[in-house]
């Protein structure tokens, strides 16, 4: 897996969320599947079946997690240097219109909040740049302008 850009709050966020699957929803799961059990014959038991389902679903998501926090950098964000990097806030225009877009790592993207990932085709084309620096973005409709405003 590539490395992960977390800020710190993300990486809070997803610490805990590992820790509950870990130690709550585990133990919950596991009390279900003990319920289903006793029920009886389980090639009928839907309640047995929605619980194996369920299980599957945590370990595979416990699994995501572990794999994703192995490689995790910190997006820094007081480190200003004037060049586009992930956790840098940029000030764009696009045909005389101004945006204003954070750059950050793929699991906290919220392109209709401003929040763009580093993978996206435009963050792509933004990273490495700094203020005054006009970048072409191949876009479906075709190619689109921007120019750099500024950098924090």
């Amino acid at each position: 897996m590539m490395k992960q850009y977390l800020t710190k709050e993300k990486l809070e966020e997803l610490k805990n969320e590992l820790n509950d699957l870990k130690t709550v929803k585990r133990v919950e799961i596991a009390e279900k599947l003990q319920r289903a059990k006793e029920l009886g014959d389980l090639s009928e038991n839907s309640e047995y079946f929605e619980a194996r389902e369920e299980q599957g679903q945590i370990e595979s998501r416990i699994f995501e997690l572990e794999d994703m926090l192995k490689d995790v950098e910190l997006i820094d964000k007081t480190k200003a240097t004037g060049v586009v990097k992930v956790g840098s806030t940029i000030e764009v225009s696009k045909a005389g219109k101004k945006m204003k877009f954070c750059i950050v790592g793929s699991n906290e993207a919220k392109p209709e909040e401003g929040f763009i990932s580093n993978e996206s085709p435009l963050g792509r084309a933004f990273l490495g740049k700094r203020e005054g620096d006009v970048i072409t973005v191949q876009v479906p409709s075709g190619k689109v302008e921007y120019k750099m405003l500024s950098v924090e």
